[in-house]
């Protein structure tokens, strides 16, 4: 069965909103939301549910979730056709650059400049091309930290496509762990560090939490980088604070705007100090160190 997006069409502040709220509600259920602006200065946004499942059900829910939404924009479907994504997609990705860093498909090669710090990310099964705010925000805070620090170990928590991962590989030249909860995001990153050719500094592992032996095999960290979800970046607080060096980087994305200050307070009872919070499409990237 092919997916169908359920969207709505509104104002930026109204769609902002809206996006907001189905989010936090539907936050657990792992259901792809999205934002974005089909005409550019238009404006005007759509936010898209995407689903495989029962579609009336769902359409009913968000109805409901969305009740005090006034007025409430008509809630349209239309099917999603089947498509390889991972190729169609890469006829329009263009590279990104953030600071130093050049994230670029295959097919962008040639665009290298010298200086540019390049990491070469095709879009794939995991989540991590340069292109979304909070790895963009990752890369810009690694950008900064690593003008004036001089990291000797690094963790990626959650590393997807390890484009982190490997950014700080070939820019600091020092080894990093690279983790993630997903085995298939893990054979995705490992097959993206042969191709970057930082296998000799990079470890992608299938890890979920802390709990993993290659922790206690790798720590402490002077740099850890987690690009998650507020809520789990809530509740990893305490072994962060385990597994990171006394004066060592925390960079944490994946929060969005509205829950940047109960992730710096679960992180300040930990003993981090806040340096920067970064905003970028409606996500924030925050810097502490302990």
């Amino acid at each position: 069965m092919g997916q169908t997006r359920l969207f709505l069409t509104a104002p930026r502040e109204q769609a902002e909103s809206i996006f907001s709220i189905l989010d936090t509600h539907f936050e657990d259920e792992g259901l792809p939301i999205s934002i974005f602006e089909p005409e550019e200065d238009s404006g005007v946004f759509q936010i898209s549910v995407y689903t495989e499942d029962d579609v009336d059900r769902l359409e009913k829910r968000i109805q409901e979730t969305l009740a005090d939404v006034s007025p409430l924009p008509p809630l349209e479907r239309e099917a999603v056709p089947e498509i390889d994504w991972v190729s169609h997609s890469l006829d329009g990705l263009r590279p990104v650059r953030v600071g130093r860093f050049l994230v670029h498909g295959s097919h962008d090669r040639h665009l290298q400049r010298i200086g540019d710090t390049a990491i070469e990310i095709d879009a794939g099964l995991a989540f991590g091309t340069g292109h979304h705010g909070t790895t963009a925000g990752c890369l810009a805070a690694l950008a900064d930290i690593l003008k004036s620090e001089r990291p000797r170990n690094a963790l990626d928590l959650g590393t997807g496509s390890a484009v982190l991962a490997i950014a700080i590989a070939r820019a600091a030249r020092i080894p990093v762990l690279a983790t993630d909860i997903d085995p298939i995001a893990t054979d995705v990153a490992r097959w993206n560090i042969r191709l970057n050719g930082v296998t000799s500094l990079v470890e992608a592992q299938t890890a979920p939490g802390f709990h993993h032996a290659v922790f206690a095999r790798k720590r402490p960290f002077d740099l850890i980088v987690a690009n998650i979800l507020a809520r789990p970046l809530m509740g990893l607080a305490p072994a962060m604070a385990h597994h990171i060096e006394p004066g060592g980087s925390l960079v944490l994305s994946g929060i969005l705007e509205r829950q940047r200050r109960p992730v710096i307070a679960a992180y300040g009872g930990q003993g981090f100090r806040h340096i920067r919070t970064k905003a970028r499409e409606g996500w924030v990237t925050i810097h502490m160190k302990r």
